[in-house]
């Protein structure tokens, strides 16, 4: 019995992932964040049952990676989607020569990438310790409370959806790059050598005060920052 529990926490993953999916094209991006959060506390379950229990499988690792990619994947995708086709509704786009309804379409790129980055971290020894390229529940994380600030706090433009659309091709690059990114994995509590993951760490607070919601887009992409410095650093 006890083999089953790590598939079925991952198969909640999965439906929160698929729930999120059903809010983000209904509009409700908030609703759609919070079940990606949920997605993302089952992911983090999944592992740590299979662990504990001794009941590692392959099958295991495989049914992960595909319940990844619909919740950190294929929903923030669809929140991207439902974003810039209501960006493109209110704007003057229709009244210009660039015919612009196939554009958010093109936020399904980031889920075919995420995929690919699953399957490259699947089969790299590399990341053990750490991460190469930005993980996906990162990425999900920054789409999603990105577009619920945007969305909470009426911030819009005209140029907007070019804005947006270009940050996804960006992350959809972060995601397979081979750029080393930290985890927050501590091999002792002592300030040297875990400086950038204290600062990290102290950092989210303050972002998360002033900017609510939204402050977890900064701290994803303050992340991604800071793996670059510290990179840098260590070569």
């Amino acid at each position: 019995m006890k083999k089953h529990i790590p598939n079925t926490i991952t198969c909640c993953n999965l439906i929160s992932g698929c729930i999120a999916t059903y809010f983000a094209f209904q509009g409700d991006f908030l609703m759609a964040l919070l079940f990606i959060i949920i997605g993302a506390v089952f992911d983090f379950f999944d592992g740590m049952s299979a662990r504990l229990l001794g009941v590692s499988s392959p099958i295991g690792k495989e049914l992960d990676s595909l319940a990844d990619d619909i919740t950190f994947g294929f929903a923030p995708s669809a929140i991207v989607f439902g974003f810039l086709n209501s960006q493109l509704a209110t704007d003057n786009c229709q009244l210009s020569t660039v015919n612009c309804q196939p554009i958010p379409f093109l936020a399904f790129i980031m889920a075919a990438f995420s995929a690919l980055r699953l399957a490259k971290f699947n089969l790299d020894e590399r990341q053990a310790l750490g991460f190469i390229g930005l993980p996906t529940p990162a990425n999900a994380l920054f789409w999603g409370s990105l577009i619920v600030g945007l969305q909470q706090h009426d911030i819009t433009f005209c140029g907007l959806e070019w804005v947006i659309l270009a940050g996804t091709f960006i992350s959809s690059y972060l995601l397979i790059a081979e750029i080393p990114m930290f985890a927050l994995k501590f091999k002792h509590w002592g300030w040297k050598g875990n400086e950038i993951k204290y600062i990290f760490v102290l950092s989210c607070i303050p972002l998360l005060l002033f900017l609510g919601v939204s402050g977890f887009a900064a701290i994803i992409a303050w992340y991604v920052v800071l793996s670059v410095i510290a990179n840098r650093r260590t070569n």
